[in-house]
């Protein structure tokens, strides 16, 4: 591109066509005023195309308000629809995050309460092997200490 065409770009082809319109009215007027008609057939040719351009204008101006307001209603429905959908889909999403974030709490709570049992349970259980390990140990020491006793009394015994 050059700088001209990047300067002045081209806007669509319906600029062109205003300007085609604008341009062959322009040229029409034109021709009616230099044409050789008397004063008075000059102004009623003038007031006949004034009018036939008013009414054109008229219902261009129709149609482009008619469009103009059914795209409005258009976009205005489907921002509407998209609002709902995004508000839905968002309060689902919160109710699946609290949901899972519950369930997830729940399992916590029970895993630690399982783990707390399992430790009090172990506990329990080491504390009456060792006492069990404690009392025959204390039993076995007993007796080693009476058999003890009682080797040395007959050493002793026998040696006198």
């Amino acid at each position: 591109m050059n700088k001209a065409e990047t300067e002045y770009p081209v806007q669509s082809g319906s600029t062109f066509t205003k300007g085609l319109i604008i341009g062959g009215l322009l040229g029409a007027a034109a021709a009616l005023l230099y044409a050789p008609k008397p004063g008075r057939e000059m102004r009623s040719d003038l007031s006949e195309k004034w009018s036939t351009v008013c009414d054109k204008s008229k219902d261009v101006a129709s149609v482009v308000t008619e469009k103009a307001t059914d795209l409005a209603k258009n976009v205005t429905a489907k921002t509407t629809d998209l609002a709902k959908t995004v508000g839905s889909s968002a309060s689902t999403l919160v109710s699946s995050v609290k949901t899972a974030s519950s369930m997830v709490g729940d399992e916590v709570k029970q895993a630690a309460t399982n783990v707390s049992e399992d430790a009090k349970d172990s506990a329990s259980e080491v504390a009456s092997e060792a006492k069990d390990t404690s009392s025959e140990l204390s039993s076995d020491i007993r007796k080693a200490s009476q058999d003890t006793a009682r080797e040395v009394h007959n050493k002793t015994s026998a040696s006198y």
